[in-house]
């Protein structure tokens, strides 16, 4: 009797020793805090932040053109991009839903019929003429017990990557948006690189015919009207490259809207204007988190393999199974429903991992690096939100004072063109003075468009950065404080 008792108390020890155990694992990934990231003087910049609100979900209207509202339109109702993140969003719906499938009970109905004859062998008779028709129907059900409830954080993180799903639609829409209004700024800037080519050919036509008046008249050399000719060949290429550029441009844009490049012939001139004023809410960072489409989804995904890491961990510990099964089986002959033909079992079923060779330790070690992986892409979305709000923000205002100062060098350019050309005409000014402050304007004109269409540019990826309009109340934020995963 001691003996047995030992032997009993001996193999329930090895039994417990050799359960799977996740001592020893752990995550590392540390959520960091958005108000712990120095920004104020990058932001400020010089300047209070102000009680400005966040952007609009009709941003695009600040910049002056009624026409974009109705490509951002056309483009959000039929672009590709936009169809893909549907889909995802609905395959992550039906994650959702086969994932509460799991947690309900099942029961299948069968019912068949089968008509046999027996072998030589196996007939009783040995005539190998038993023939019989076997008739069946049964229900079979089970339940799957949720003891620790490692089913329900299954589900919960297949609905947390639903929830970050429907914000990466949002942040598509945003993304589209942004990259319409972005393309539709090169157009605008295409077509005054156009319009400034045309002027410097006209100007270097200009020049031309001068040249050639002041050959006759003995003041030029035939060089210098070679060389004016020249300069009209090089202007006539600057101008049919800049035609290219707006054609470029079109297509570019009629791809974002997703039609073919045909649309872009219909695309109106541009006539975008950067905000006069840019300024940041006195609240950022802190609610940026829930400004930032990107932000809002990256923290679905931590919440998600936090869950995950919840639902792996009960895969070490005991679980219960029902199964049931009721029906009636019987010969051509018997009554199928009769008492005799009746037949059910009901039986608990209760499983422990033991040895599994590691199994279940490697796969929460890999949820462990899950959760680290997803809680430092969200610590990376967030130092690069404020780094790229803090860049833009400080590039606008630099890009104010640019223009401001490139449009006196600009103005000064053009008051010395007219004074030069009306020296050269009048036949007291040199060739090489009107050469080269033409020059010089052409370069102050191509200079000044491009800060202005950068300018504009960046006011757009600024209103990005700050969100662009995501209404955090359409979709539920996710806990402020770290998941407890330990």
């Amino acid at each position: 009797m001691t003996l047995r008792f030992s032997l009993s108390a001996l193999s329930l020890a090895l039994l417990l020793s050799g359960c799977a155990s996740f001592d020893g694992l752990h995550t590392s990934g540390k959520l960091l805090d958005a108000n712990s990231l120095q920004a104020s003087n990058t932001l400020a910049n010089g300047q209070s932040l102000s009680d400005a609100s966040w952007p609009g979900s009709d941003w695009w209207n600040s910049l002056g053109d009624q026409q974009l509202d109705a490509l951002i339109a056309e483009a959000l109702t039929s672009s590709p991009s936009l169809q893909i993140a549907d889909a995802r969003a609905r395959q992550a719906s039906a994650a959702v839903a086969a994932a509460d499938a799991s947690r309900q009970p099942t029961l299948d109905a069968n019912a068949g019929i089968t008509r046999s004859r027996a072998a030589r062998v196996d007939d009783p008779t040995g005539q190998g003429a038993l023939f019989g028709t076997l008739r069946s129907a049964s229900l079979d059900g089970s339940y799957r017990f949720d003891l620790w409830g490692g089913e329900r954080a299954a589900w919960e993180a297949a609905l947390g990557r639903a929830r970050a799903s429907e914000v990466d639609q949002q942040a598509a829409r945003l993304t589209l948006a942004a990259d319409v209004a972005r393309a539709y700024n090169q157009l605008g800037q295409a077509y005054s690189e156009q319009d400034i080519a045309e002027q410097d050919l006209a100007r270097t036509r200009d020049m031309l015919k001068l040249s050639k008046q002041r050959l006759d008249a003995g003041l030029d050399s035939e060089f210098q009207l070679q060389q004016t000719q020249s300069l009209e060949a090089a202007a006539e290429a600057a101008l049919t490259a800049t035609q290219q550029d707006v054609r470029s441009a079109q297509i570019r844009l009629a791809v974002l809207l997703g039609k073919g490049p045909d649309r872009g012939n219909d695309l109106p001139k541009p006539t975008l204007i950067a905000p006069a004023q840019v300024a940041v809410p006195d609240n950022l960072p802190a609610e940026l988190l829930g400004r930032r489409p990107d932000l809002v989804a990256a923290r679905w995904r931590v919440e998600a393999a936090a869950k995950d890491i919840t639902a792996t961990k009960t895969t070490f510990y005991p679980n219960l199974n029902l199964n049931a099964a009721v029906g009636t089986k019987s010969l051509l002959g018997d009554a199928l429903f009769g008492t005799a033909s009746q037949f059910f079992s009901i039986g608990p079923a209760l499983s422990l991992p033991v040895f599994d060779g590691g199994r279940l330790r490697a796969s929460l070690a890999s949820r462990d690096a899950d959760y680290d992986l997803v809680v430092a892409q969200y610590n990376q979305t967030l130092v690069n939100a404020l780094g790229d709000i803090g860049d833009e923000l400080t590039r606008f205002r630099s890009l104010e004072q640019q223009i401001e100062q490139q449009q006196r060098a600009r103005d000064i350019a053009r008051r010395s063109y007219d004074i030069a050309m009306q020296r050269y005409r009048a036949g007291v000014g040199n060739y090489l003075d009107a050469l080269s402050v033409e020059q010089q304007l052409l370069q102050a004109d191509r200079q000044l468009a491009s800060l202005q269409a950068e300018r504009v540019d960046t006011a757009i990826l600024l209103m990005q950065s700050l969100g662009g309009g995501f209404q955090p109340q359409s979709v539920p934020v996710a806990a402020a404080a770290a998941p407890t995963v330990r």
